[in-house]
């Protein structure tokens, strides 16, 4: 007899960016988990974009109480009712698929794993345990791969020693740096989860004590300025940050050094490069996966 897995209930909507949190309030009171995303295919809305509300409850939703809820807010904030969407989930054993979803991950001589993972990793490869999830980075997004991948060809032609990790989130580009080169890395985000996910990922992987691992915005932490200049910098965030950071990038970077650009789609490779180039940087290599672009640069 197969196992049998309590129900869950998934309730979703999806609204815009100023209606989000009036209709939040309403999922909170029904679902016992509630969980909000951005649909931004342009990678540059910076929020200004559909989002889609979803809620969880063990318990059948009450519907109509529910329409009845969202209609009162949204009368009261001036705001159309969104469309809602109830069902039951399928009886299986969600944590189980999650993990099934993230299978090794083969970028270069890079091996990307999760905890989950039971085969080994194959001889003469660099194993970056990293679970999905945790935080942006665990191999599987197009714009990762691109870096792994860019990293790995950058490592035939020459040692890098002083590296920085921008925007790190799960760390893992920092760790697969710490390991390839046996050398200090600095690594940042400017979300403070992040920072210590990164710094356990580091730990779990070995290198600890070479990973330091910080809040910053951008480059205002003063450790970037003290510890510049880096001789390779990765910076897999979005296409406008990018931009905003290309004068401080150029100012951190050592005059041999490259950097590794992502989180970019193909189309904003353009005007990615374009301010770059204004601060002497131009372009070394680029590779698009899925639409998102990675570019290497330098002087």
């Amino acid at each position: 007899m197969p196992p049998v897995f309590p129900d869950i209930w998934h309730l979703r909507l999806t609204t815009g960016p100023e209606a989000m949190p009036v209709f939040e309030e309403v999922f909170e009171r029904f679902a016992e988990s509630v969980t909000m995303f951005m649909d931004d295919k342009s990678g540059i809305s910076d929020g200004d974009c559909p989002w889609h509300l979803e809620g969880y409850s063990r318990t059948p939703p009450e519907r109509a109480k529910i329409i009845a809820a969202l209609s009162t807010v949204a009368a009261a904030n001036g705001l159309e009712v969104p469309e809602l969407v109830v069902e039951r989930l399928p009886n299986v054993d969600w944590v189980l698929e999650n993990l099934r979803d993230f299978p090794a991950i083969d970028a270069g001589r890079f091996y990307v794993r999760g905890s989950h993972w039971e085969e080994p990793t194959p001889i003469g490869r660099i194993e970056l345990l990293v679970d999905a999830g945790t935080a942006f980075g665990s191999g599987e997004h197009a714009t990762t791969r691109g870096c792994l991948l860019a990293l790995d060809k950058l490592a035939k032609k020459r040692r890098f020693l002083r590296p920085l990790d921008l925007g790190s989130g799960s760390g893992i580009l920092g760790i697969a740096m710490a390991k390839m080169w046996a050398c200090d890395v600095i690594a940042t985000d400017i979300d403070p989860g992040a920072v210590k996910v990164a710094a356990n990922n580091a730990k779990l992987n070995q290198v600890g004590a070479r990973f330091t691992s910080v809040v910053s915005d951008g480059y205002r932490n003063p450790l970037l300025k003290k510890k510049r200049p880096f001789d390779i910098i990765c910076a897999n965030i979005l296409a406008k940050p990018l931009m905003r950071f290309a004068k401080d990038l150029a100012a951190h970077l050592a005059p041999d050094g490259v950097a590794v650009l992502s989180g970019l789609l193909d189309w904003q490779e353009r005007m990615v490069m374009g301010v770059h180039e204004r601060q002497g940087l131009t372009l070394k290599d680029r590779q698009v996966i899925d639409g998102w672009a990675t570019l290497t640069i330098g002087r």
